[in-house]
Parts: C-alpha cells; structure tokens; sequence
C-alpha cells in the first residue's frame, strides 16, 4: 500500500456517527481517544459491560468497540444483551487473549469482528471503515 493510501485510509470523517468504546484499562482509552479523536465521531465511554448496555440503550449507537475482559460484567454477556437489544448495530471485540478459539468465541457471542491487542492503528480504522462507511 502507498504512503498515500495508507494515509487517506486512516482519514475518516464519521462526524454523524457514535462509536461506544467499552474499555476498563487507560491506556487502551488513551489510544482509542487518540486513533479516533480526528475522525469527528461521538465516543461514548464505557468501564464495564452493565454500563455499556445501559448506554446502548439510552443512545442510538452506530458501532461497539468492546473489550471482553471486563468487570462487574464481561465483554461476551455484554455483546449478548446489545445483540437482543438490536442485531443489526455491529459490535467489534477487542481482546488480548489471541488463543485458539478465540476468535470463534466472539462470533458466537455475537461480534461482528475482532481485534488482538495490541490494535495497530491501520488495522482499527480498516475495521471500522468496513461498518461505518456502508
């Protein structure tokens, strides 16, 4: 891919959209703030899997990153309960566990998609362009 491609795939302009980030650890907030900061989207922040439904729910989401090792409730449970609430919104997992089986563990809770951590930056916007520029 030329410098040039590479850069205009990681210009994106999703100023009518919202991104719900469900993350418990600062540094990975540190990042995805950063990585989607110039995009223009709306991030909604999320510690925990209980207060990513009950956000899903009070606003119209457009995408969910979501961790899957989380407290109070895990990424997986979580998925679970958006996908009752609505099928149709896409929810990307995003773990460090990258062991077999994981991958398939996600589709069957519902992800759409997933991200081993560490996320490179070329890598998230990708994915995110996959869903947010249909």
């Amino acid at each position: 891919m030329s410098t040039d491609a590479l850069n205009n795939s990681l210009v994106q302009d999703w100023g009518d959209k919202v991104i719900l980030v469900v993350e418990d650890v600062d540094t990975n907030k540190i990042f995805f703030d950063a990585a989607l900061r110039k995009t223009n989207a709306k991030i909604l922040w999320a510690k925990d899997g209980k207060e990513a439904i009950t956000l899903f729910q009070e606003n119209k989401i457009d995408l969910v990153l979501m961790d899957l090792q989380l407290p109070i409730m895990d990424g997986y449970t979580a998925t679970r309960e958006i996908k009752l609430i609505n099928s149709e919104i896409p929810v990307i997992a995003q773990t460090a566990h990258v062991m077999s089986g994981e991958r398939e563990k996600c589709l069957e809770a519902g992800c759409d998609d997933y991200l081993a951590k560490p996320i490179r930056l070329q890598i998230l916007m990708d994915t995110l362009s996959k869903y947010l520029n249909k």
